[in-house]
């Protein structure tokens, strides 16, 4: 007969030892004989015998020293199975639990599922801290609603949850962007009598509102918070720090940093980030590089994010030295460069109308230093070269990015289309369109509109209805974009009432007409409508929210001008004078012109 070997003691942790065996007996080690018989045998008649030889009782501790070992995780399936038609035995919830992490550390979440299933069922007891992990589990293993299902299952059956199993429900679901039923579960939590929100609690809650663009639920959690006597950690502060300045309250925004100071809560590189970004949207573009100097001085190193935001300020703000003096410093920073720090200086080079060359000196210095570019490095390089009128070197970019094994680029296509058709390469541009259909099945409805102005500028109208027509049937929804292009291409050959018709189609699809729509149909009416229906949408234009700009008032001095309404063209030009608009030397050309004209046909030259 085998003799089960106890444990050994460690001489200088005996009494340890001995007071904790006293506790918890799970610390007996497992025979070694029977871990290799599992891992030979596998689970079968053999393993059941080593379990009556060894004598081996089937309690709990066993269970749980089974499902620890290194063996296949079908023994352990066919072990915890086994165990649980025993006589005198029942699972509990620390067997249930280790084999529910066997199972998901396996990938088995089909037999996990089942397993939490059979747990619920039982008469095995759950507590908050089971259900928090089991929440956690499963949202780890991206099932969710299975989750949102086991909780309340448990909260019903088994346990009232802690605030901690609420913030791992919260936790989850904000992990996997289901944040409209987060406030749900918040108002459940209150409601429970014995279960308050905590810091974690309002952290997530802020956190969550500030993703759904809730502004003024997150600012009202976090004075609540406050009310409540609880502390904000510096990643509230921060969230609250990115919503005021969003909402440009800029003030109240700083005003949160000196509480924070005021605190002692630490101003974290986040926090700074944030600082700088909100600084940069609101154009104080020193005192966002007063902050990034003054985070150097307390000692607290900028990471790669803060950096990148830094040079995309000054770089906007048009302080191209300044931004490249500060990646030349990020070495010293300990500070190293990424994809997205060289986009944003290749970017901001075009954007400074810096010559071509330079970004192109960049774009190798990028390569040389071990960066991968991005397809995004791509199409800044491609839209910079188009804009610079250097439409063969972005076409052999586009070449390139092909060879790297980029997927296409609708927004580096719209740029080289664009600047193809504005050179009449019609042909050349619509090849490049029908190539980013055939690669990517469609396009987007920026590439659309673009091939459609261009074929309504070279009369080629009726190809670009079917493209209209087309993106709409392949699920493209027409944008303010497309119906513009269409419009202008209808208006150039006069076909003004259809253009009129589509202003009208494009409202009742849910697409809201701008400024430019309506100035096309201002100009179309002006040059072939007649002055009526030319001051009926001026008129019109005047009592709603787009008001007229420059462009629209010069179109319809024009078409008064041209049917001889001198004074009307007159008093125009005086509003426009009034409103600071400058009427363009071709319109006041055509007064002039007009006034000529009457002059001549009431006293005729004899000659």
């Amino acid at each position: 007969m085998f003799q089960v070997a106890g444990p050994k003691e460690d001489p200088q942790n005996y009494h340890t030892n001995r007071n904790f065996a006293r506790k918890d007996p799970s610390v007996r080690k497992l025979d070694e004989r029977f871990v290799r018989i599992l891992k030979i045998f596998k689970w079968g008649p053999d393993a059941e015998k080593a379990v009556e030889v060894l004598k081996l009782k089937v309690d709990h501790r066993l269970v749980r020293q089974v499902l620890s070992i290194d063996v296949e995780i079908n023994v352990k399936i066919h072990f915890f199975k086994w165990a649980a038609k025993r006589r005198h035995f029942e699972h509990d919830s620390t067997t249930y639990m280790a084999f529910i992490r066997c199972l998901y550390e396996a990938g088995m979440v089909g037999e996990m599922w089942k397993t939490i299933q059979d747990m619920v069922k039982s008469t095995c007891v759950i507590g908050p801290p089971e259900l928090s992990e089991i929440v956690k589990i499963l949202g780890r293993a991206k099932m969710v609603n299975k989750a949102l299902s086991i909780f309340y299952q448990i909260k019903i059956r088994k346990c009232k949850p802690s605030a901690t199993t609420y913030n791992s429900m919260i936790l989850m679901l904000m992990q996997e962007g289901h944040h409209e039923k987060i406030h749900e579960l918040y108002n459940e939590m209150c409601n429970e009598g014995n279960c308050f929100p905590n810091t974690i609690t309002y952290s997530a809650l802020i956190s969550t509102f500030g993703k759904l663009g809730r502004d003024d639920s997150a600012i009202r959690l976090f004075n609540e918070m406050k009310d409540n006597g609880l502390q904000p950690t510096e990643k509230i502060y921060t969230t609250l720090l990115g919503i005021y300045f969003k909402l440009g309250r800029v003030e109240e925004a700083l005003g949160l940093v000196q509480e924070m100071k005021m605190k002692r809560c630490a101003l974290t590189v986040y926090t700074y980030t944030e600082m700088i970004k909100g600084l940069g949207r609101a154009r104080r573009i020193d005192d966002a590089y007063s902050t990034f100097m003054n985070m150097l001085k307390e000692g607290c190193r900028p990471d790669v994010v803060l950096m990148n935001n830094l040079i995309n300020i000054l770089g906007k703000a048009g302080r191209l030295g300044d931004a490249l003096k500060l990646f030349n410093e990020m070495e010293s920073l300990q500070c190293t460069p990424n994809v997205v720090t060289y986009n944003t200086v290749i970017k901001v080079l075009f954007e400074s109308k810096a010559p071509a060359s330079e970004a192109s000196v960049w774009f190798e210095k990028m390569k040389a230093n071990g960066v991968v570019p991005s397809s995004f490095t791509y199409s800044i390089l491609i839209d910079g070269y188009c804009k610079s009128n250097r439409v063969e070197k972005a076409l052999l970019l586009l070449e390139e990015m092909d060879e790297k094994g980029f997927p296409p680029c609708p927004s580096a296509y719209c740029s080289l289309i664009n600047s193809l058709g504005k050179a009449k390469r019609y042909e050349a541009a619509n090849e490049l369109f029908q190539e980013l259909k055939e690669n990517c099945g469609r396009s987007s409805a920026r590439v659309y509109a673009v091939m459609i102005k261009h074929f309504g500028k070279c009369g080629r109208l009726s190809e670009a209805v079917d493209l209209f027509n087309e993106m709409k049937k392949l699920g493209c929804t027409p944008d303010v974009y497309t119906f513009n292009a269409l419009m202008s291409g209808m208006v150039r050959v006069g076909m003004i009432d259809e253009a009129y018709s589509l202003l009208r189609t494009m409202e009742e699809s849910g697409c809201i007409p701008d400024l430019n729509s309506h100035n096309i149909i201002l100009n179309g009416l002006a040059r072939t409508g007649g002055p009526k229906r030319a001051i009926e949408m001026f008129t019109k234009m005047q009592h709603s929210k787009i008001k007229p700009d420059a462009v629209s008032y010069n179109t319809f001095l024009g078409c008064l001008s041209r049917a001889g309404m001198f004074e009307e063209a007159a008093r125009l030009m005086k509003e426009m004078n009034a409103k600071g608009f400058e009427y363009d030397q071709i319109s006041y050309s055509s007064i002039l012109e007009a006034v000529g004209k009457v002059d001549e046909d009431h006293n005729p030259t004899t000659l």
